[in-house]
């Protein structure tokens, strides 16, 4: 008789068969198999009839599962249920377009069929599909299993109050776009002349009065009358004037620069530097490891002592001796960080002489994460391609709706970062949004947060701010200010966050 896991091994065995991108129909497995799975934790129901393969080691409540399986499950449900008769709502399909960084809420789907329903999912997500009114657009993008308006299409169909809801979409939306010929064939085919003059007065609010004029003067040549109306409720663009977008990822992390800079500097007033030599500075960069190994370790979830730390700087971790020590995957980890902090303070003496810390720190950080994690893989814990550098796979952040941008983004996204870096002449500007947006790309597959601490603080280096330790004790208090700043797009909670940090005493 078969024993329960052997039982269990031959339903996983199944379920790897049937499943489609972690998407599971429930008529595809028995009810034997499907009750035995989900009891374990391999598959929990959606909705009547659909599942997802689940992490059994995940806590109760974790949403990470569910987030990471959205847009599959959306793709196949709609495939099964519409097959190609389908495609995303305007708003939604802008979203796609423009690589919209976090799962909605609510995702609307027009439909030929007389359907009108609202499907509820996990986490307070749901669906809302409905008839349109209009025929779907003749152009539709089939992206990741989903059809989306294309581009064109949606920017014509899109109400006005997306222009004020989600300005940034809105404007890297408008952007991408280089000519407005796609437009002006679908605004020519009906009476589009209130749609034709909020494009046009969009255009001319980013600076494109060609291309405003061009759709106002051809509605005219076929006699319509157009008025100009600007849709957006700000007083300049977020991406200046004339620049074209290659890439929404990069658009939209330089537009959040734009707009968050003016609160950080509301933080961090402009103060004149304190007078320090290089090797007073580093003296106490040094004062503040052992809290600085300590607490930062422990927000990445380690289990790191005091103890530990001064065994691993005074050199009684003996991993090539002691086989304990070798295994040990906190004492690893504080050895890793103890290496990359000493290539940090490498990278401080540089700065402190006068060197670009944007150029510095490009030229380093690499070295600091390779170090961070050279020691487990020296001993066998990590596959070396650990330190390889960016990640190769999508990620996605525990509890959180925010969605890190593609691998095949990541290059061009950090490339941007280092250019925000060095275009900005506030070195606490630098050091606040340089340590958000390192996170927001999440080049690594691991290693981001501490990365990130390390470059805050390599920036602070430069306006001579102090280094900053961000304790664990305040942890969920950090992570929900990242948070916000990754999904509301406030950067205020964070900056405030870190200068209550800056100035907490040092034993606190």
């Amino acid at each position: 008789m078969a024993t329960q896991n052997e039982k269990l091994a031959g339903s996983l065995e199944v379920l790897a068969n049937v499943q489609q991108d972690g998407v599971v129909r429930s008529v595809s497995l028995s009810r034997t198999h499907r009750e035995r799975l989900i009891k374990s934790g391999f598959l929990k129901e959606v909705i009547n009839g659909w599942l997802i393969v689940t992490n059994p080691g995940a806590a109760e409540g974790e949403s990470t599962v569910w987030y990471a399986s959205f847009w599959s499950f959306v793709a196949h449900y709609l495939q099964s249920r519409f097959a190609d008769d389908y495609c995303l709502a305007p708003e939604a399909s802008l979203k796609r377009h423009v690589g919209a960084d976090q799962i909605p809420l609510q995702v609307g789907v027009v439909v030929r069929s007389a359907v009108n329903q609202a499907i509820s999912f996990p986490f307070a997500t749901s669906l809302v599909i409905y008839q349109t009114q209009e025929e779907l657009p003749a152009e539709r993008i089939r992206k990741n299993g989903l059809w989306l308006m294309g581009l064109p299409d949606a920017l014509c169909r899109v109400p006005a109050a997306f222009f004020r809801n989600s300005p940034e979409d809105a404007e890297i939306a408008l952007r991408m776009l280089r000519d407005p010929s796609p437009l002006l064939r679908i605004l020519l085919s009906g009476s589009n002349i209130v749609v034709a003059g909020r494009l046009a007065g969009a255009y001319a609010f980013l600076g494109e009065p060609l291309i405003a004029e061009r759709i106002t003067k051809t509605m005219e040549a076929t006699g319509q009358s157009v008025r100009t109306a600007n849709p957006f409720e700000r007083e300049e663009p977020l991406l200046g004037q004339h620049p074209r977008v290659t890439s929404p990822h990069v658009a939209r992390i330089r537009a959040l620069w734009t707009q968050m800079r003016p609160d950080v500097l509301g933080v961090f007033p402009e103060t004149e530097p304190k007078q320090l030599t290089a090797d007073d500075y580093l003296a106490q960069v040094e004062e503040r490891y052992a809290a600085d190994a300590y607490n930062s370790l422990s927000i990445e979830g380690y289990q790191v002592t005091p103890d530990l730390i001064r065994r691993v700087r005074g050199g009684g971790w003996q991993p090539d001796t002691s086989a304990s020590d070798s295994r040990q995957g906190d004492a690893l980890a504080a050895r890793g960080y103890y290496q990359a902090f000493q290539a940090v303070k490498q990278s401080l003496r540089t700065i402190l002489g006068g060197a670009s810390a944007a150029d510095i720190a490009e030229r380093d950080f690499q070295g600091w994460h390779r170090e961070m994690f050279a020691p487990a893989v020296l001993a066998g814990v990590l596959d070396a391609a650990q330190i390889a550098g960016y990640r190769n796979h999508p990620v996605y952040l525990r509890g959180s709706r925010y969605v890190p941008p593609s691998a095949e983004a990541v290059l061009d996204a950090m490339d941007a970062l280092f250019d925000l870096l060095r275009s900005e002449d506030n070195p606490a500007v630098r050091a606040v949004l340089g340590h958000f947006v390192l996170v927001y790309i999440h080049p690594y597959p691991d290693g981001n947060g501490r990365v990130g601490r390390f470059l805050m603080n390599a920036m602070f280096c430069s306006g001579a701010y102090p280094w900053t330790v961000i304790r664990n004790s305040r942890r969920t208090e950090y992570l929900a200010a990242l948070e916000t700043a990754s999904t509301q797009h406030d950067i205020g909670p964070f900056a405030t966050f870190i200068s209550e940090e800056m100035h907490a005493p040092q034993n606190a």
